[in-house]
C-alpha cells in the first residue's frame, strides 16, 4: 500500500468524527470580492508607496514597470471569470458515486496575503443531474481567486456543487502547502489536508468506506 493510502486511511477516522462540526460560518462561494472592481491606478500608486517604503527607487531600472505588473496581477487575481458553472446532464445511473481528483488551485493566504496551493478532490452522489467535468476545476478556481483560508475553501467548494447538482451528498478534501509557513515564521514546508463530508458521506458508513477505497486508489 502506498503511502498516499495510509495517509487517506488515517484520515479517515478523524475526518468522520469532525465532519458534523464543519468550519463555524464558512460562507458561499460568492463574496464582495468578486463585485468590486479595483482601479489600476491606484494600486499602481500603492505599489510605488511599498517599494518607497522598503528602500527602494521605483524609478529605479528593474522597477520601474513593476507597479504596472503589480497592478495586472491583482486585477487578474480579484476578477477572475470561471465562465458557465451550472452545466449539467441527467444522470444515466441515480446514486452513483463521482469523484474528480487532480486539480491544483492557487489562492491567497488572507492572514499574510502570502500564496498557497491547495490539491483539489471533490466527490457527490449523483441525483438527477450530474456536473460537467470542466465544472468542477472551474468551481474550484473560482472559490480561490479571493483572499481565502483552505477550511474555508473546501466548504465554498461544496457548496457550490450542493448548490449546482442539488444533492446534499458531497464530499471535498483539500491538501495544500502555505508559503505563509515555508517562507516566512519556522520556515519549514508542511502540507494541510482539510474536509468536507456531507449527507451520506457523512451519516452512512458504507457510502463513506466507497469513498476513502476510492481515494485510496
Amino acid at each position: 500500500m502506498s503511502k498516499q493510502a495510509d495517509d487517506w486511511g488515517g484520515l479517515a477516522a478523524g475526518i468522520v468524527n469532525g465532519a458534523a462540526n464543519g468550519v463555524a460560518g464558512a460562507h458561499a462561494i460568492d463574496t464582495g470580492t468578486r463585485h468590486h472592481q479595483p482601479r489600476r491606478e491606484r494600486l499602481e500608486a500603492l505599489c510605488r508607496e511599498l517599494l518607497r517604503e522598503l528602500g527602494e527607487d521605483p524609478a529605479r531600472e528593474g522597477l520601474i514597470d513593476t507597479p504596472r505588473r503589480w497592478a495586472s496581477w491583482w486585477m487578474e487575481f480579484i476578477g477572475y471569470e470561471p465562465g458557465t458553472l451550472d452545466t449539467t446532464f441527467e444522470s444515466v445511473s441515480h446514486g452513483q458515486l463521482v469523484l474528480v481528483s487532480g486539480m491544483r488551485v492557487w489562492s491567497l493566504c488572507e492572514h499574510h496575503l502570502l500564496p498557497f496551493w491547495c490539491d483539489v478532490t471533490v466527490a457527490y452522489i449523483a441525483a438527477g443531474e450530474v456536473l460537467g467535468l470542466s465544472k468542477f476545476a472551474r468551481i474550484a478556481h473560482q472559490a480561490a481567486h479571493r483572499l481565502q483560508l483552505q477550511e474555508q475553501l473546501t466548504h465554498q467548494i461544496a457548496d457550490a456543487i450542493e448548490h449546482i447538482t442539488g444533492t446534499g451528498d458531497v464530499a471535498v478534501f483539500g491538501t495544500g502547502e502555505h508559503l505563509c509557513m515555508t517562507m516566512r515564521g519556522i520556515r519549514t514546508p508542511a502540507r494541510m489536508t482539510s474536509s468536507v463530508l456531507r449527507g451520506q458521506f457523512q451519516r452512512d458508513p458504507e457510502r463513506r468506506a466507497e469513498l476513502f477505497a476510492l481515494l485510496r486508489q
